[in-house]
Protein backbone atom coordinates (compact mmCIF):
# COMPACT_ATOMS: atom_id res chain seq x y z
CA UNK A 1 0.00 0.00 0.00
CA UNK A 2 1.37 3.41 -1.02
CA UNK A 3 0.81 6.07 1.65
CA UNK A 4 -0.04 9.33 -0.12
CA UNK A 5 -0.56 12.83 1.24
CA UNK A 6 -2.48 15.64 -0.44
CA UNK A 7 -1.21 19.20 -0.07
CA UNK A 8 -3.46 21.92 -1.52
CA UNK A 9 -4.46 25.37 -0.31
CA UNK A 10 -8.09 25.07 -1.40
CA UNK A 11 -10.43 22.61 0.29
CA UNK A 12 -12.22 21.83 -3.00
CA UNK A 13 -8.93 20.79 -4.63
CA UNK A 14 -7.99 18.65 -1.60
CA UNK A 15 -11.37 16.90 -1.66
CA UNK A 16 -11.16 16.25 -5.40
CA UNK A 17 -7.65 14.85 -5.18
CA UNK A 18 -8.57 12.75 -2.16
CA UNK A 19 -11.45 11.14 -4.06
CA UNK A 20 -9.29 10.42 -7.12
CA UNK A 21 -6.54 8.92 -4.99
CA UNK A 22 -8.95 6.81 -2.91
CA UNK A 23 -10.26 5.25 -6.11
CA UNK A 24 -6.79 3.94 -7.00
CA UNK A 25 -5.71 0.41 -6.14
CA UNK A 26 -2.81 0.07 -3.67
CA UNK A 27 -3.12 3.73 -2.57
CA UNK A 28 -4.04 4.98 0.89
CA UNK A 29 -4.68 8.68 1.48
CA UNK A 30 -2.81 9.04 4.78
CA UNK A 31 -2.98 12.84 5.15
CA UNK A 32 -4.30 16.01 3.60
CA UNK A 33 -3.43 19.56 4.51
CA UNK A 34 -3.24 23.15 3.31
CA UNK A 35 0.38 23.53 4.50
CA UNK A 36 3.26 21.06 4.88
CA UNK A 37 3.65 21.34 8.66
CA UNK A 38 2.93 18.21 10.67
CA UNK A 39 2.51 15.74 7.84
CA UNK A 40 3.14 12.08 8.80
CA UNK A 41 5.63 9.81 7.04
CA UNK A 42 4.45 9.37 3.44
CA UNK A 43 5.54 7.48 0.33
CA UNK A 44 4.37 10.23 -2.06
CA UNK A 45 3.09 13.78 -1.57
CA UNK A 46 0.69 15.22 -4.17
CA UNK A 47 1.01 19.01 -4.24
CA UNK A 48 -1.51 21.24 -6.04
CA UNK A 49 0.32 24.57 -5.68
CA UNK A 50 3.94 25.33 -6.58
CA UNK A 51 4.10 27.95 -3.78
CA UNK A 52 3.89 25.13 -1.25
CA UNK A 53 7.15 23.64 -2.57
CA UNK A 54 9.18 26.32 -0.77
CA UNK A 55 8.17 24.90 2.61
CA UNK A 56 9.04 21.30 1.75
CA UNK A 57 12.43 19.86 2.58
CA UNK A 58 14.35 17.90 -0.04
CA UNK A 59 14.58 15.00 2.44
CA UNK A 60 10.81 14.53 2.40
CA UNK A 61 8.81 12.09 0.29
CA UNK A 62 8.76 12.20 -3.52
CA UNK A 63 6.61 15.10 -4.72
CA UNK A 64 4.00 14.98 -7.49
CA UNK A 65 3.20 18.56 -8.52
CA UNK A 66 0.01 19.34 -10.41
CA UNK A 67 0.44 22.46 -12.55
CA UNK A 68 0.02 23.73 -16.09
CA UNK A 69 3.07 26.03 -15.92
CA UNK A 70 6.53 24.76 -17.03
CA UNK A 71 8.15 27.51 -14.90
CA UNK A 72 6.47 26.09 -11.80
CA UNK A 73 7.49 22.56 -12.77
CA UNK A 74 11.12 23.70 -13.00
CA UNK A 75 11.06 24.35 -9.24
CA UNK A 76 11.12 20.58 -8.73
CA UNK A 77 14.60 20.21 -10.22
CA UNK A 78 16.27 20.31 -6.79
CA UNK A 79 14.13 17.49 -5.38
CA UNK A 80 15.72 14.03 -5.64
CA UNK A 81 12.49 12.29 -6.77
CA UNK A 82 9.64 14.20 -8.35
CA UNK A 83 6.80 14.10 -10.81
CA UNK A 84 4.73 16.73 -12.57
CA UNK A 85 1.37 16.45 -14.30
CA UNK A 86 -1.12 18.98 -15.63
CA UNK A 87 -3.93 20.04 -13.31
CA UNK A 88 -6.48 18.25 -15.49
CA UNK A 89 -4.61 14.90 -15.34
CA UNK A 90 -6.93 11.92 -15.04
CA UNK A 91 -6.90 9.10 -12.51
CA UNK A 92 -4.85 6.84 -14.82
CA UNK A 93 -2.02 9.39 -15.19
CA UNK A 94 -2.04 10.18 -11.48
CA UNK A 95 -1.96 6.47 -10.62
CA UNK A 96 1.00 5.83 -12.95
CA UNK A 97 2.89 8.81 -11.54
CA UNK A 98 2.23 7.89 -7.89
CA UNK A 99 3.37 4.29 -8.48
CA UNK A 100 6.51 5.45 -10.34
CA UNK A 101 7.41 7.95 -7.60
CA UNK A 102 6.89 5.30 -4.91
CA UNK A 103 9.53 3.23 -6.76
CA UNK A 104 11.97 6.15 -6.79
CA UNK A 105 11.46 7.06 -10.46
CA UNK A 106 10.67 10.41 -12.05
CA UNK A 107 7.34 10.88 -13.79
CA UNK A 108 6.00 13.73 -15.82
CA UNK A 109 4.11 15.20 -18.70
CA UNK A 110 6.55 15.80 -21.61
CA UNK A 111 5.27 19.34 -22.12
CA UNK A 112 6.06 20.23 -18.50
CA UNK A 113 9.45 18.53 -18.16
CA UNK A 114 10.93 19.33 -21.57
CA UNK A 115 13.51 21.82 -20.26
CA UNK A 116 14.22 19.97 -17.01
CA UNK A 117 15.60 16.60 -18.05
CA UNK A 118 18.17 17.35 -20.67
CA UNK A 119 20.79 14.64 -21.17
CA UNK A 120 23.84 15.21 -18.99
CA UNK A 121 27.23 13.54 -19.21
CA UNK A 122 27.58 10.55 -16.90
CA UNK A 123 30.20 12.37 -14.82
CA UNK A 124 27.59 14.97 -13.85
CA UNK A 125 25.76 12.38 -11.73
CA UNK A 126 26.99 12.46 -8.12
CA UNK A 127 27.26 8.69 -7.73
CA UNK A 128 28.61 7.99 -11.22
CA UNK A 129 31.98 7.15 -9.68
CA UNK A 130 30.35 4.23 -7.87
CA UNK A 131 30.41 2.29 -11.15
CA UNK A 132 34.06 1.29 -11.03
CA UNK A 133 33.78 -1.10 -13.98
CA UNK A 134 31.55 0.26 -16.72
CA UNK A 135 28.73 -2.02 -17.78
CA UNK A 136 29.31 -4.05 -20.94
CA UNK A 137 26.97 -3.57 -23.87
CA UNK A 138 25.27 -6.89 -23.05
CA UNK A 139 24.85 -5.90 -19.38
CA UNK A 140 23.23 -2.64 -20.50
CA UNK A 141 20.85 -4.61 -22.74
CA UNK A 142 19.94 -6.94 -19.88
CA UNK A 143 19.42 -3.96 -17.53
CA UNK A 144 17.24 -2.15 -20.10
CA UNK A 145 15.06 -5.23 -20.65
CA UNK A 146 14.83 -5.70 -16.87
CA UNK A 147 13.63 -2.10 -16.58
CA UNK A 148 10.95 -2.90 -19.17
CA UNK A 149 9.62 -5.61 -16.85
CA UNK A 150 10.81 -8.71 -18.70
CA UNK A 151 11.53 -11.89 -16.74
CA UNK A 152 14.84 -13.74 -17.13
CA UNK A 153 13.30 -16.25 -19.56
CA UNK A 154 11.91 -13.41 -21.72
CA UNK A 155 15.24 -11.55 -21.68
CA UNK A 156 16.97 -14.76 -22.77
CA UNK A 157 14.55 -15.14 -25.69
CA UNK A 158 14.94 -11.52 -26.82
CA UNK A 159 18.75 -11.60 -26.66
CA UNK A 160 18.97 -15.22 -27.90
CA UNK A 161 21.07 -16.33 -24.94
CA UNK A 162 20.47 -18.88 -22.17
CA UNK A 163 18.60 -18.06 -18.99
CA UNK A 164 21.78 -18.89 -17.02
CA UNK A 165 23.68 -16.30 -19.07
CA UNK A 166 21.02 -13.71 -18.19
CA UNK A 167 21.48 -14.58 -14.50
CA UNK A 168 25.26 -14.23 -14.91
CA UNK A 169 24.88 -10.77 -16.49
CA UNK A 170 22.44 -9.69 -13.76
CA UNK A 171 24.83 -10.85 -11.05
CA UNK A 172 27.70 -8.98 -12.69
CA UNK A 173 25.79 -5.74 -13.08
CA UNK A 174 24.48 -5.98 -9.48
CA UNK A 175 28.11 -6.06 -8.34
CA UNK A 176 29.11 -3.16 -10.58
CA UNK A 177 26.15 -1.04 -9.46
CA UNK A 178 26.47 -2.03 -5.78
CA UNK A 179 22.89 -3.36 -5.56
CA UNK A 180 21.20 -6.62 -4.54
CA UNK A 181 17.93 -6.73 -6.49
CA UNK A 182 16.35 -6.07 -9.87
CA UNK A 183 14.44 -3.05 -8.54
CA UNK A 184 17.58 -1.51 -7.05
CA UNK A 185 19.47 -2.17 -10.30
CA UNK A 186 16.79 -0.40 -12.36
CA UNK A 187 16.76 2.56 -9.94
CA UNK A 188 20.56 2.81 -9.98
CA UNK A 189 20.68 2.48 -13.76
CA UNK A 190 18.04 5.19 -14.22
CA UNK A 191 19.75 7.55 -11.73
CA UNK A 192 23.06 7.13 -13.53
CA UNK A 193 21.63 7.55 -17.00
CA UNK A 194 22.51 3.99 -18.04
CA UNK A 195 18.99 3.13 -19.19
CA UNK A 196 15.90 4.94 -20.44
CA UNK A 197 12.49 4.49 -18.86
Amino acid sequence: MIRVGVLAVGMTMRMGLREVLRSLPDVEVAAEASSPGGLPALDVLVVASAELLDDLGEAGPPVLLLTNEPDEAARLADFPVWGVLPLEAGAEAISAAVHALAEGLWAGSPALVKGMVLPRPLAAFPDAEAVVDPLTEREREVLQLTAEGLANKQIAAVLQISENTVKFHLSSLYTKLGVTSRTEAVRAGARRGLISL
